[in-house]
This record gives C-alpha cells, sequence and structure tokens, in this order.
C-alpha cells in the first residue's frame, strides 16, 4: 500500500498553493485534492502536477509499506 511521507496539501501550501488556488488555476482536480485530504494515493497524472510543483520526486513524496 501507498503511504504519503509529508502531508501534501499542507507542502503545496507552503509553496504557495492553497486550495482554492490549485482549483482556480486547474492545478489539481477537486477529486486529487479529496483524496489528498483523505489520505489515498492519487493517479500518476495529478501526481506527476505535485511533483512538478514542489519540484520533488515521487519517492519524496510516497513509501510503500506492506
Amino acid at each position: 500500500m501507498l503511504k504519503y511521507k509529508i502531508d501534501v496539501l499542507e507542502s503545496l501550501k507552503e509553496a504557495g498553493y492553497t486550495t482554492t488556488r490549485l482549483r482556480r488555476e486547474k492545478l489539481l482536480n477537486e477529486s486529487a485534492i479529496q483524496y489528498l485530504r483523505e489520505g489515498k494515493p492519487v493517479g500518476p497524472v495529478p501526481l506527476n502536477q505535485i511533483c512538478k510543483l514542489l519540484d520533488m520526486q515521487p519517492g519524496n513524496i510516497l513509501k510503500y509499506v506492506e
């Protein structure tokens, strides 16, 4: 199971990307934001965008836990 190493929404907020801005600028869709709130893994397209916005690799954001 994939788990987040960091609080993604908090990290995005610290980088200047509030949920309002993410929605308004269509950087992430509502379902991806809701998945992040619930701690569920997002798909490859939102993950790619998150990596781009935070300038991180997927391994900095996610970890595999059995």
